[in-house]
């Protein structure tokens, strides 16, 4: 009874503002579970706890996934996406993949001596890294750390080819590393940016840059030389699937070179906390939304078979499928990105880079 009444309440109380989950939901690995009163958290001041791992370079062994090797200096990220399929991965550490994957962020503050050791490595076979293969490098916890920057200048040196993957204009702040690496194409951004709708991207990821600052941020790493692909992730049937063609139109207009997308899936505790985060932000569609993507997921909200994960099925996947096939004809058919070099990796820095 107890607990039926305090989701009442929890309900009534209306959207939290500045996050994605609207309240921790179970940990499958915890036999019980405990939910803080509002006193005894302040939702606006995420809580950085520094750990300390022994690698920070994994390798990737999903099939259906275009990369090798990634690298991740945050566990959990404070732009509070209620739909981030990295929220499952809170779990393993005795965290929620609710309020707490926002809340709780691990930083790892030795990433740049575990990844400088990780080249040294006589037995490595060059692969570009994949930075935010999980969470994004460039949350804005970033801007005191400044993790991501030291890795950077790491691969810099080393000649490491990196891809980067960021919700965040705050990578803007190393465009003079990013421009030195697209020289010898070392580099390449991709952007996500799943709405041009402001009112929707501050619901849909309350603490990422907004459209305007990411169409900027296209733009002036364009004129800087560093690649940039966009990614519209994710798509989200009745919420943004209508803005696929103006979307992708703006993105070429910015300059970026090539586009990708996903649709929407809601694996394991990403469905509660995406279930909660409608019926907080759009209680009068949460039905419609819910029902689109099960059409798309064979009657389910998750899909987790490799391959098939990204494919959808139904009317309106291919409706979606459809879309993005004239977007990219569209806007982008004269357009690539080019395979990042992997010839100049060099093993070690230079007697001058240590110097410095």
């Amino acid at each position: 009874m107890l607990m039926a009444e305090n989701e009442q309440q929890l309900q009534g109380s209306g959207p939290t503002k500045g996050q994605g989950a609207q309240r921790n939901v179970h940990n499958r690995f915890d036999r019980y579970s405990y939910e803080p009163e509002d006193w005894e958290v302040d939702k606006e001041k995420p809580q950085f706890i520094e750990v300390f791992p022994k690698t920070i370079v994994n390798q990737v062994r999903s099939p259906d996934l275009a990369m090798d090797y990634s690298a991740n200096p945050y566990q959990g990220c404070e732009h509070g996406c209620a739909y981030c399929f990295a929220r499952p991965t809170h779990e393993y550490w005795g965290y929620n993949a609710g309020v707490d994957f926002e809340r709780k962020i691990m930083v790892k503050k030795n990433a740049p001596q575990l990844l400088e050791k990780f080249l040294q490595k006589k037995s490595y076979e060059v692969s570009p890294i994949t930075f935010s293969g999980n969470t994004d490098c460039y949350q804005p916890i970033e801007r005191q750390l400044r993790i991501t920057r030291q890795m950077l200048e790491i691969c810099r040196d080393y000649r490491q080819p990196v891809n980067i993957i960021t919700k965040n204009a705050l990578i803007l702040r190393d465009i003079d590393i990013l421009s030195k690496m697209a020289e010898q194409n070392l580099v390449c951004v991709s952007m996500s940016i799943p709405t041009l709708n402001e009112e929707l991207r501050r619901r849909m990821e309350p603490r990422t840059s907004g459209a305007a600052k990411k169409l900027n941020a296209i733009t002036r790493l364009t004129a800087a030389g560093i690649p940039v692909h966009v990614m519209m992730a994710p798509i989200i049937p009745a919420l943004n699937s209508e803005e696929i063609l103006p979307l992708f139109e703006q993105m070429a207009a910015a300059g970026a070179q090539g586009i990708g997308y996903s649709l929407v899936r809601l694996n394991q505790s990403v469905e509660p906390v995406f279930v909660q985060w409608l019926e907080a932000h759009y209680p009068d569609r949460k039905e419609k939304v819910l029902n689109q993507i099960r059409s798309m997921r064979g009657g389910t909200l998750g899909e987790r078979r490799f391959f098939e994960r990204y494919k959808g099925e139904g009317n309106i996947a291919e409706m979606i499928h459809t879309s993005v096939k004239v977007a990219k004809r569209k806007f982008f058919a004269d357009r690539s990105i080019p395979p990042l070099n992997t010839e100049l990796f060099t093993g070690s820095r230079t007697q001058q880079l240590r110097l410095f």
